[in-house]
């Protein structure tokens, strides 16, 4: 490993400290080293509205940093936000040399590396690029398609069954498949469930055993607005995370008073087959800020998404169980809908990483589609 890479490794884990809590901006973090190859300062940036990692980091040496080489995962922006642009700063420094892992895809925030480069500061870019855009993949896919980067989370047999046929389904997956899950929420903005999964399982949505963990946006898939003003899933003070309900135009407006009067908002959309145009509302979603998505089912749901081209990664935590049954004797499967006629149609998935998780597995894939840039 170079000493590039080597730093832009630590520029990624400072980055990541803030995973979950910096949208609509990306996770970033810096480093910035001496000639004789000293730290001298690290930042990253905590949250939107706080300065960016470059800004923090300089901040530590009082904007000055002679000689040095700084790290950043991202490139700097160039432009005027909430706060102000990190090229002229860098600039301004006095560093000799700049190392960025990958650019900026929004245009007008784009050229700080140009800028940078244009003031006689030597660049260096793409420096463990693939590293550091999938760190930001929900960042890159907010900026380049308008929705956020979503993923489709099922615990299920080997069987590939969600329940029995009774509905029992707690617990499928053991206990370090569920903390596993409670992380994952944590660093992501926004979890969503079918109305089905409310009335079913009445969960919180919440996180739960994480050090400084916080909850997400919740998000529920409800066509005709059957959620429960007091489900455990609303605003109240065990958690006072906003919660959306996705619902159609001809949904009963009484029932949405109700639950807007518990504290939720109320989203409404052009029906789809009778149910929430997921592809509308992950857009409504990005206009708000989020920049990733976990979508917790259940299995009509996880349909929904892949048949909008809306999903990008499955992560499926299989039990060492087998449930059985066939026709109305078997369990739900993790996934529902229609179904495809040919296999030529079936959504394909490209496996990037088998986790043990407990006694359970972890099935990470990326869902193969085109991308659709806006």
């Amino acid at each position: 490993m170079s000493g590039d890479e080597r730093w832009m490794k630590r520029c990624l884990v400072l980055a990541r400290r803030a995973e979950g809590r910096t949208a609509p901006n990306p996770i970033v973090g810096c480093v910035i080293v001496s000639r004789q190859g000293e730290v001298l300062a690290e930042g990253w940036h905590r949250k939107a509205g706080e300065p960016h990692g470059e800004a923090d980091a300089l901040a530590r040496l009082g904007g000055k940093a002679k000689g040095a080489t700084l790290y950043v995962n991202l490139e700097p922006c160039n432009h005027q936000g909430r706060t102000g642009p990190c090229a002229p700063k860098v600039i301004a420094a006095g560093v000799r040399r700049v190392v960025i892992g990958a650019a900026d895809p929004i245009e007008r925030h784009g050229g700080g590396a140009r800028a940078i480069a244009k003031a006689g500061i030597e660049v260096t870019s793409g420096v463990l690029e693939a590293e550091c855009l999938e760190a930001n993949r929900g960042f890159y896919t907010w900026a380049r398609e308008g929705r956020p980067f979503t993923v489709l989370k099922a615990a299920a047999s080997l069987d590939g069954r969600v329940a029995t046929h009774t509905g029992h389904s707690q617990w499928i997956t053991g206990e370090a498949a569920r903390a596993d899950v409670h992380a994952l929420r944590n660093r992501l903005d926004a979890i969503a469930v079918g109305v089905g999964t409310v009335l079913a399982d009445d969960p919180q949505l919440h996180v739960r055993g994480v050090r400084g963990g916080r909850d997400p946006v919740r998000v529920v898939l409800d066509s005709s607005l059957r959620t429960p003003p007091g489900a455990r899933l609303m605003p109240g003070p065990h958690s006072p995370a906003r919660v959306v309900i996705a619902t159609t135009e001809g949904a009963p407006a009484g029932r949405q008073r109700r639950l807007e009067l518990a504290g939720a908002e109320v989203w409404r959309f052009p029906a789809q087959g009778g149910q929430v145009d997921v592809a509308r509302l992950v857009a409504r979603l990005a206009a708000e800020g989020v920049t990733t998505l976990l979508v917790e089912g259940g299995p009509s749901v996880h349909a929904s998404f892949l048949a909008a081209n809306v999903a990008d990664e499955v992560r499926l935590y299989v039990a060492p169980i087998v449930v059985g049954g066939h026709g109305r004797t078997a369990g739900p499967a993790w996934v529902a809908g229609q179904g495809v006629a040919s296999l030529n149609d079936a959504h394909r998935l490209v496996f990037s990483s088998v986790l043990r998780v407990g006694d359970d597995l972890c099935l990470v894939g990326r869902v193969a589609r085109v991308v659709r840039r806006r």
